[in-house]
């Protein structure tokens, strides 16, 4: 397996952008990222930026790997965010023991993927038996491991629960080869994700293909990285994949505006004042969000290398910035694309796309509108 340090990932995403925009076409219209990509992305150790240096990854900053993926978003949203997905699904290593981490991560692709929570495990004698079918498994069609979050309950059929009362809920991992795919991803945007369902009947998974999410008592590793948790490192990521589909979307506007005669109109749109004064606008719009989502990320990054903790103040505030930065995100791209007007909706051009791609972003959960509601119940209460 082909292994990238952490200086030079970003340098590799800028330097494979061409090759993944020129394949843009293709990953759209088969709804899968294209060999050629998956390939590139695998040989240049992009998949391995959050994996730990143990196993041979990068266990790159939470900075580094948020720029990563910022520069994929340009050329290809989907292809950022697959990448994101599995990069992200990978640190899941740092809970595995070694062995196990190296048949996973290190046996060529080494590439996990992993769809929403959902169904039950059964305990039973050396691990758990599950039949179930799983939905949004982002990246699931280059993996050669799948994984699933599920409720578990003892061979009593009693769902176990933690000390404080919720439910146990575990990662499971299995080969690929073990599910069966539905090809059901058919939406507005993120064609070339292939999100399909995968389904499994009466799997069994050894303990050891076992793994409890987002618990610092279970890590192996104790880089500052995997405290943050899958999930906060999820929402920094594709609040990155967001801001490089907006840039990107933005760029192609002032391209425009240089270049456009607008029907009936008297002068060039790069002379007309209402333009300029949008785009004037829209850029600092998108410096805006930029710049919080960063500043977020790097104070919570500098608070835990020197204490070691992520705390509940950082979890939100990773949240609000994450979920912020897609909302505006999104403006960007809206007023990109009307800026552009008829330009944009004829799909030879670079708008149609990204502005699908940019409303699919915003359907995630990444986005939701409740997580400005959990922020601000935080703060009523004083925290």
């Amino acid at each position: 397996m082909n292994a990238a340090p952490e200086v030079g990932l970003i340098e590799r995403a800028r330097a494979l952008a061409p090759l993944i925009a020129g394949e843009a076409d293709e990953i759209e219209r088969t709804r899968r990222l294209t060999p050629a990509v998956v390939n590139a992305l695998i040989e240049n150790g992009l998949y391995r930026a959050l994996l730990p240096q143990s196993l041979g990854g990068a266990e790159a900053p939470i900075e580094t790997f948020m720029q990563m993926l910022e520069e994929i978003a340009k050329a290809d949203a989907s292809t950022a965010w697959c990448l994101g997905q599995c990069s992200v699904c990978a640190m899941i290593a740092a809970t595995l023991d070694h062995d196990t981490a190296q048949e996973i991560f290190n046996t060529a692709p080494g590439i996990l993927a992993w769809g929403a929570i959902a169904h039950e495990a059964r305990s039973v004698d050396g691990g758990y038996r599950v039949t179930a079918r799983w939905d949004f498994a982002s990246g699931s069609r280059q993996a050669s491991w799948l994984g699933a979050h599920v409720r578990i309950v003892g061979s009593d059929g009693v769902p176990r629960k933690n000390p404080d009362g919720s439910p146990e809920v575990r990662t499971i991992l299995f080969p690929a080869a073990s599910a069966v795919l539905h090809d059901v991803w058919e939406a507005i945007g993120l064609a070339g994700t292939g999100t399909d369902s995968y389904e499994v009947s009466d799997l069994f998974i050894p303990e050891r293909f076992t793994a409890f999410r987002d618990v610092p008592s279970a890590l192996r590793e104790q880089s500052p990285l995997y405290r943050i948790g899958i999930g906060s490192t999820f929402s920094l990521g594709f609040a990155a994949v967001s801001l490089g589909v907006a840039r990107a979307t933005l760029d192609a506007a002032i391209a425009l505006a240089r270049a456009k005669h607008q029907s009936l109109a008297a002068s060039a749109m790069r002379d007309n004042q209402s333009v300029q004064g949008l785009i004037g606008r829209t850029e600092g719009d998108w410096r805006a969000a930029r710049a919080y989502l960063y500043a977020t990320a790097n104070a919570m990054w500098h608070d835990l290398c020197v204490t070691g903790e992520f705390s509940a103040a950082h979890r939100s505030a990773v949240r609000l910035a994450a979920t912020w930065t897609i909302h505006q995100s999104a403006k960007v791209v809206d007023t990109a694309y009307h800026m552009a007007g008829a330009t944009a909706v004829f799909r030879k051009h670079p708008f149609e796309r990204r502005f699908r791609d940019m409303h699919a972003i915003t359907q995630q959960i990444q986005a939701r509108d409740t997580h400005y509601e959990d922020v601000g119940k935080g703060i009523l209460a004083g925290g």
